[in-house]
């Protein structure tokens, strides 16, 4: 197939899940013997990048602007592949269903990932939210098929519209380490928080609740938010001294960090399958996660939730802190269901299922490998 990925700011990944998709996929779905084309935003790519190069990047402009920044590049960007041969189109993000139709237009089936509820955050103003149950509403119409990333999102559209949808999560796989020599961070114990500064992800109450525990493990913050300055500054005034900031980790050293993690904690209330979270089912972290239907469906029995309380994640986590029996325990399970549910070459062939169904291509039989004889 001609394949052709919209609404991410282009590989290599180095912003947040959609990024990484991008990336496994096109890499994955080219082994495969697919053309594939990833649209990527000029902020965030340069032609000049070291990436595999069977997969075709197209680098077109974006906006500086947090609201228009995905729309208006998502809509340069079906404008450009209704120009070319793609066969089909993998579009990401619920705010870019209204431009799912335009390729259809042209007679390239669109599959439109919604990811997980975005509406529901609360970073987006009163117009932000009815711009996405919008989106939401349209989806329903626009694309050729819906897909969501987990049982509790399908069920939710299945519900609340009546509109199938398919599910597939998102991946993981730890690469090897690039180097033999440890980071400062590596030599001790610690735990790692993973996300974005938004309200929706929590970090107030991480940094409260840890704030109550006994433990001289520092805690680790991965991320940062460019369009929020302040709140960055308001939750640096929440943390004592223990707290590390490292501020966006892409790439090997953000690796270095989830293999070395003892703990990991996963506070956000909004979304499916959160790409952090399953990366470090994968990397072995004992997780603590919030207890809602997305996060319980993801991580199953290899964790321990906690309600929405700094004191219960405050004792829960000075109890994982003080068995380290149960850590490990921990460990094992969240490796084993990461590497059965999540591992990427799975999510990849069942992608390449879906895009086949949505433009009627017949996929051709791969020869097996030399393991999957001896298996059969």
């Amino acid at each position: 197939m001609k394949i052709a990925i919209i609404g991410t700011r282009g590989v290599p990944g180095r912003y947040g899940g959609f990024e990484t998709l991008a990336e496994q996929l096109a890499i994955r779905l080219s082994d495969h013997g697919h053309r594939v084309t990833v649209y990527c935003r000029r902020a965030f790519a340069s032609p000049t990048d070291d990436f595999d190069p069977r997969v075709r990047r197209v680098i077109l402009p974006g906006l500086r602007s947090k609201y228009l920044d995905t729309v208006f590049h998502t809509f340069l960007s079906v404008l450009h592949v209704i120009t070319t041969d793609a066969e089909v189109a993998l579009i990401c993000n619920v705010a870019n269903g209204p431009f799912a139709w335009i390729p259809r237009m042209f007679g390239i089936p669109t599959v439109l990932n919604v990811d997980g509820l975005d509406r529901k955050r609360r970073k987006w103003s009163f117009l932000g939210k009815t711009y996405l149950y919008l989106c939401e509403l349209l989806s329903l119409i626009t694309p050729t098929r819906l897909l969501t990333d987990s049982r509790h999102i399908e069920k939710y559209f299945r519900e609340r519209y009546g509109a199938a949808s398919a599910v597939i999560a998102y991946g993981a796989e730890v690469p090897e380490p690039a180097a033999p020599e440890p980071t400062r961070l590596e030599t001790r114990n610690f735990i790692l928080f993973v996300g974005r500064f938004e309200p929706e992800n929590n970090l107030e109450l991480i940094l409260r609740a840890y704030g109550q525990v006994q433990t001289d493990w520092p805690l680790v913050i991965v991320g940062g938010n460019p369009y929020r300055p302040k709140y960055e500054r308001e939750l640096r005034a929440l943390a004592d001294s223990r707290v590390v900031f490292t501020g966006p980790v892409y790439g090997d050293h953000y690796w270095e960090l989830q293999r070395n993690a003892d703990i990991f904690i996963m506070a956000g209330e909004v979304g499916g399958t959160h790409p952090s979270l399953v990366e470090a089912m994968a990397a072995g972290s004992s997780v603590l996660f919030l207890d809602t239907p997305e996060n319980s469906e993801t991580v199953g029995n290899a964790g321990v939730s906690f309600r929405h309380f700094a004191a219960d994640l405050a004792e829960k986590l000075q109890y994982l802190l003080a068995n380290s029996e149960l850590r490990e325990r921990m460990s094992a399970l969240a490796r084993q269901r990461a590497a059965t549910a999540y591992s990427w070459q799975t999510i990849a062939n069942q992608y390449e299922a879906l895009l086949c169904d949505a433009c009627g291509h017949v996929p051709s039989p791969r020869p097996l490998r030399l393991a999957d004889q001896e298996e059969s």
